[in-house]
């Protein structure tokens, strides 16, 4: 069973305008799905998703969030790792394979390790408990905007080109990655994070930069996030592609074969 509270558990009378930014052609409307055991915090969740006019629907174990999933299509995923029955890495694993969803996945332990298994089956972002209410709303805003860029973005370029670069193809109308002949399953925020590396490479991109234009997200506290992400891309893309550069960001390294 997980652990930890949000620290705003209460919610509010209408949304937030301080967590608000642009509002993607779906967001309105958009159909949130929230896998969370704990009583407390699944209703304080749902209520403040509510409250940003969204329609929420909360599931208590992992199976039942594979089968909601299923049912709802939903637009985004809020799930919590520590589940009853299966845990939240195997629900990743099981709605990735059926459908491409953004999921947020929640963990009440600060491990990195947690975080990078869970993005390497296929989460989009994390957050650590205990979270604000008001962070939660604007990582959810933020990754339903990138699924609307990339569709709008694979509409309006499909004749682009993929980038090549030695053995590493970027197929942007399609949003494929390949290594050599393999293709490598990238998550929609990965696949962004690449682009935006590849796109300039051997140009270091701040951590900040990156949060920025990637994740829609301007605080400097969630630069973490990026380290994580990036270290999922080394694992599932090689080491030698992008180069750190200590205290400042990262740079994409072309392969050269």
């Amino acid at each position: 069973m997980s652990s930890g509270t949000p620290q705003q558990p209460g919610s509010p009378a209408r949304p937030d305008p301080a967590s608000s930014g642009a509002t993607g052609t779906g967001q309105q409307s958009a159909t949130i799905l929230v896998v969370e055991d704990e009583p407390t915090i699944a209703t304080a969740i749902a209520q403040r998703l509510s409250a940003e006019g969204w329609r929420v629907e909360v599931a208590r174990d992992g199976l039942s969030g594979v089968d909601a999933a299923m049912r709802l299509r939903p637009d985004a995923i809020v799930l919590d790792v520590m589940l009853p029955g299966i845990d939240g890495l195997e629900v990743t694993r099981r709605i990735q394979a059926e459908q491409p969803v953004p999921i947020l996945m929640l963990t009440a332990r600060d491990d990195e390790t947690d975080m990078l298994v869970g993005l390497g089956v296929g989460a989009d972002d994390y957050m650590t408990k205990p979270f604000s209410m008001r962070e939660l709303v604007a990582r959810l805003k933020a990754l339903l905007r990138r699924v609307d860029r990339a569709a709008q973005a694979a509409a309006s370029t499909p004749s682009e080109p993929p980038m090549a670069m030695g053995d590493v193809t970027v197929d942007r109308a399609q949003r494929r990655v390949y290594r050599g002949s393999e293709e490598i399953h990238l998550t929609p925020t990965e696949f962004e994070l690449l682009v935006m590396l590849a796109s300039s490479p051997k140009t270091v991109l701040t951590r900040e930069r990156l949060l920025a234009e990637v994740w829609d997200w301007a605080d400097a506290s969630g630069t973490r996030t990026v380290d994580s992400h990036i270290k999922a891309l080394r694992r599932k893309l090689g080491s030698d592609l992008i180069r750190t550069v200590h205290g400042v960001g990262y740079a994409f390294e072309p392969p050269t074969a």
